[in-house]
């Protein structure tokens, strides 16, 4: 269902009804246009069900202090139950095998969204998607994977269509293009201050990765992101007037060596011709305020991106840097070992400022008009159903600084927090005293109205309804009969369009008490 008609900046409560029952009422913010000056994600990836409970997931729906949440993929896992596992009782995949098929794909993505921690936070926040490679197969490219068996599973094309499909139909997500089923790469503006873009490094144009030792891994034809989409991404770029440009993707941007060597060809790592390509092109087209995000990984990092070519790095004053990545750990898949740990990363790779490689969490993105920062929070265990988390570490960049520094104080969010949605259909979140009440008035809205507002109220008992609208000089100026109605959910629909614009107070009554609400008419 794609809503039209919005307002901008706007929290909106919304249900379905279907087959004689109702869902929970969502709540979703539509995108602010125009002057902004303040924007917060939670920023998440990698949950794999069988590894732990989505207590971070739980986190973030409790702060209700975000607009959004920013997933860069591994939304499900593909694999058989017991292959890749925490073997935690009660946490077992279903189906067992391991997907492959449509059915298989839709089977896993409807057993991820009965996870009560998954179903809050969809029910209380608008999700902005973007796949990785386990929801088709690990480590896999526009033309394979490495768990993928042609001999025994099928063909790719067919798995990655059936993958992609689930994807389109489990997820709030909009299919950027009908005329090319794999495309996921799209722009979200958020008014003057940021454009975020993203984007697909994993399947619509990678070529297939190559070790790090292979003389494949300079080729100059070898891409991340196929040519459609590179050539996309740096005309939106380069035509942004926005004032932060955040790329949202999947696996780490920044060189990472120890000892001199890259370790991960999965990553830009194994596709450095392409990078350094895409840095000299910021360069060149003077594209500041770059912020990428990333997932993939499993653990949290703050880096430089290192622009090596006519500007060296300097990572005492940040010169040279042609942006900052910003990268989330995970949900609950296990972090990552690499001997030495944290010190010998960071030693080895100056333009590294954090690293955590084993704590599971999320990040806050706070983007204000002065700078942009990350505040990493940890949960802490995924073993059990857990309520606690600690802050962990804080970096930002200010504004056409495009370095990291380091603070030890959190963001916060501004302005009041919206109204939550109700736990369960219909189940009023209210106080002891509008117990004894005989309605609530849950919404009107739109608001502001152009024409026609809808007043949604519930009865706990049955009674007769009249809903007034009153200027300010107290004249009643419309009113809607309703007559005698049962207990139970109504909505009514208010026609103002004879109305001039202004403000007026709606009242709902009852035979025993009144309701008002501000509105504003257009």
């Amino acid at each position: 269902v794609d809503v039209t008609g919005l307002s901008a900046d706007t929290w909106y409560y919304y249900e379905f009804t279907a087959l004689g029952r109702n869902s929970l009422i969502g709540r979703m913010k539509t995108s602010p246009t125009g002057d902004n000056s303040h924007v917060r994600f939670a920023v998440v990836s990698c949950s794999s069900y069988e590894h732990g409970y989505f207590n971070a997931y739980a986190r973030i729906s409790a702060r209700n202090d975000v607009e959004a949440v920013l997933h860069l993929g591994d939304y499900i896992y593909e694999y058989q139950a017991g292959e890749y596992s925490g073997n935690i009782t009660g946490r077992d995949y279903e189906p067992t095998n391991e997907i492959v098929s449509l059915a298989d794909y839709r089977m896993r993505m409807s057993h991820y969204h009965l996870d009560h921690d998954m179903r809050l936070i969809h029910q209380r926040y608008p999700f902005i998607n973007v796949w990785d490679d386990h929801e088709t197969a690990n480590n896999s490219w526009t033309g394979g994977a490495e768990n993928h068996s042609p001999g025994t599973e099928g063909t790719w094309a067919d798995r990655k269509s059936a993958a992609i499909q689930a994807y389109f139909e489990w997820l709030p997500i909009r299919v950027p293009d009908y005329s090319d089923a794999e495309r996921i790469y799209r722009k979200f503006s958020y008014g003057d201050l940021i454009d975020l873009y993203m984007i697909d490094t994993r399947i619509h144009g990678r070529d297939e990765q190559v070790g790090l030792t292979s003389p494949s891994l300079q080729d100059s034809s070898r891409s991340i992101l196929g040519q459609p989409q590179y050539d996309w991404l740096v005309g939106k770029l380069d035509s942004s007037t926005a004032q932060w440009q955040i790329l949202g993707q999947q696996v780490v941007m920044t060189p990472l060596e120890l000892f001199g060597n890259p370790i991960n060809a999965d990553q830009w790592d194994g596709y450095p011709i392409e990078r350094q390509v895409f840095w000299n092109d910021l360069k060149s087209k003077s594209v500041d305020n770059v912020v990428v995000l990333t997932g993939d990984i499993h653990s949290s990092w703050a880096n430089d991106l290192p622009f090596d070519s006519a500007t060296p790095y300097d990572p005492g004053t940040g010169d040279g840097s042609v942006g900052v990545e910003f990268v989330t750990t995970s949900i609950t898949t296990p972090g990552i070992s690499i001997p030495g740990g944290a010190a010998l990363v960071m030693s080895s790779n100056q333009h590294v400022k954090y690293v955590d490689l084993d704590q599971h969490g999320y990040y806050v993105l706070d983007i204000t008009k002065t700078k942009t920062q990350a505040d990493w929070y940890y949960v802490s265990t995924i073993t059990s159903v857990d309520t606690n988390e600690a802050y962990g570490e804080s970096w930002y960049t200010n504004d056409l600084d495009g370095f990291l520094t380091g603070t030890s104080t959190p963001t916060a969010a501004t302005g009041s927090p919206a109204v939550l949605p109700p736990l369960k259909p219909h189940e009023l979140l209210i106080s002891a005293d509008e117990l004894q009440q005989s309605a609530v008035l849950f919404g009107a809205y739109p608001n502001p109205v152009d024409n026609l507002l809808l007043a949604k109220f519930y009865l706990y008992e049955a009674s007769p309804v009249t809903i007034k609208v009153i200027d300010i000089l107290g004249k009643e100026v419309a009113t809607e009969v309703l007559g005698n109605l049962t207990s139970g959910l109504f909505y009514a629909d208010i026609d103002l369009s004879a109305l001039a614009a202004g403000s007026y107070i709606m009242v709902l009554e009852t035979d025993r008490e009144s309701f008002k609400r501000k509105i504003v008419k257009n």
